[in-house]
Formats: C-alpha cells, sequence, structure tokens
C-alpha cells in the first residue's frame, strides 16, 4: 500500500451501493472503512486508535440522516473533512467546510473529488 494512501469512511445503507464504492476507493489505493448507517459510523469514529482521513456519507440514512451524522462525526474529530453523497446534490445545503458529490458520480469525478477534499489547495 502506498505512503500517500488515505483512510476513508464510507456510510451507506444501500448494501450495493457501498460495496461499489468502496471497490473504486480501493482501486484508487485508499484504505476504506464501511458502515451501513450512523450508529455504526459514530462507533468507528468514536474509536481513537482508528485513524480515518475522510467520512464520505450518504445523506439519505434511515434515522440519524448524513448531515446530523456530520455534526456528530465533527463532535468526535472537529477536523474531520466529510463529503456527502446525494441524488439530490444541487438542492442540499451544507457548511462551508463540507463537500458534496452528485449521485450518481463517474469513477473520475469521485477520484478527483477525494484527492480534491483530502489535498485542499492543491
Amino acid at each position: 500500500m502506498p505512503a500517500t494512501s488515505a483512510t476513508i469512511l464510507v456510510v451507506e445503507d444501500d448494501d450495493i451501493v457501498r460495496m461499489l464504492i468502496v471497490d473504486v476507493l480501493e482501486e484508487l489505493e485508499f484504505s476504506v472503512l464501511e458502515a451501513d448507517g450512523s450508529e455504526q459510523a459514530l462507533e468507528k469514529l468514536a474509536d481513537s486508535g482508528q485513524h480515518i482521513d475522510l467520512m464520505m456519507t450518504d445523506v439519505g440514512l434511515p434515522g440519524m440522516d448524513g448531515k446530523q451524522l456530520a455534526t456528530e462525526a465533527r463532535k468526535l474529530r472537529p477536523a474531520l473533512p466529510i463529503l456527502f453523497a446525494s441524488g439530490y446534490a444541487e438542492t442540499i445545503e451544507v457548511p462551508a467546510d463540507m463537500h458534496v458529490i452528485g449521485k450518481p458520480f463517474s469513477i473520475d469525478q469521485l477520484r478527483d473529488m477525494v484527492k480534491a477534499v483530502l489535498n485542499p489547495g492543491n
């Protein structure tokens, strides 16, 4: 695994969509953690021994939605970059320091967005 590899937490309740995102990110040589919802994601985020460089979350999660999850995630990890995936990307409002990618997205769009979020200003 390359030294530049970042760890991305993917939060998506749809198993097939999550599997596809994880496969793409792994092909791009990222380390990936998976969560099928907010509860599982918060458990991983609360583990101080677990390194996480980016959380990519669906907005429409059952129970606690992606925006609520982001708020809780920032309480645990204040500097954590957050990328929302949404089929309604053009209408979703997120805090200025968070990012959105519209579903469906291409492999290239996902790669470029993740790189931009992980390396701002590059």
